[in-house]
């Protein structure tokens, strides 16, 4: 049987535990400054995303693969746009 002075220092040692997680959560948010208004990192990253997948479109019609080799265009071209998404947010924020 457990004595009462173990399970206090088991919940002292949980509270301190559940503070040292609250306070790490209390980092900088990553976000921009625009005009006097903070935007979150991962709306920038989610634009230049979009941006860069309609310019692989761009060459992909320029050059005659679309046509030929992707289908269905409603999966590869959103795919596209996440992919240059996250890979901006793991270069510039990870």
């Amino acid at each position: 049987m457990p004595h009462s002075q173990d399970i206090q220092r088991v919940a002292v040692a949980g509270v301190l535990f559940a503070l040292q997680l609250v306070a790490a959560g209390c980092s900088r948010a990553p976000t921009f400054n625009i005009l006097g208004s903070f935007f979150p990192a991962w709306i920038l990253c989610g634009i230049i995303g979009i941006l860069l997948a309609v310019v692989v479109r761009l060459f992909f019609v320029r050059i005659k693969l679309e046509d030929q080799l992707l289908a269905p265009l409603i999966l590869v071209y959103p795919c596209l746009t996440a992919f240059f998404t996250f890979s901006l947010w793991l270069v510039f924020f990870s």
